[in-house]
């Protein structure tokens, strides 16, 4: 078995711009949500990224913009309104200017992001995506609460991943 030396990736350096964020958070509850559903929710996004037939490169920018879909709503430390709005407004900058994506890849993620609210609305793909990670993530934090998993979204991902209904 040969040695492995893990490569440092554009969801690391999400994961710093995510963190830095995070820590400055003074409640440690709330500090500690952030941490769970916000990185629950980028690996629920790119599980359904990959369940849907994408590659890594697809999956790798679904669990980035699952991860810093609430950027907005923990940063301000408030329930903002257009908080998805707000999110990808300010998640954008700080993106680009690490140089590691392209604009067609920013308006991808940040697409995602804005729109990851309208839950009732259907949207292109990839905001499709990030809805479901973020609906996915809420459920699965508490499988047994009725409220997240009778969420149509939840009954519909329960489905396509054949997990059965109470």
């Amino acid at each position: 078995m040969g040695d492995y030396e893990r490569e440092y990736t554009r969801v690391d350096i999400a994961r710093a711009i995510l963190d830095k964020m995070i820590l400055g958070i003074e409640d440690p509850l709330r500090q500690r949500n952030a941490f769970v559903h916000l990185y629950g929710t980028g690996q629920s996004c790119a599980l359904i990224a990959f369940k849907r037939g994408h590659d890594g490169e697809y999956s790798e920018l679904a669990c980035i913009a699952g991860m810093l879909h609430d950027f907005s709503k923990y940063e301000i430390s408030e329930d903002v309104p257009e908080h998805a709005k707000k999110s990808a407004l300010r998640v954008w900058p700080l993106l680009q200017a690490t140089g590691e994506f392209s604009e067609e890849e920013l308006t991808m993620i940040c697409t995602g992001i804005a729109n990851h609210s309208q839950k009732e609305r259907k949207d292109d793909e990839f905001s499709e995506i990030i809805k479901d990670g973020d609906a996915m993530q809420h459920w699965l934090r508490n499988p047994a609460e009725a409220y997240f998993s009778e969420k149509s979204r939840n009954v519909e991902l329960r489905k396509e991943f054949g997990i059965k209904g109470d």
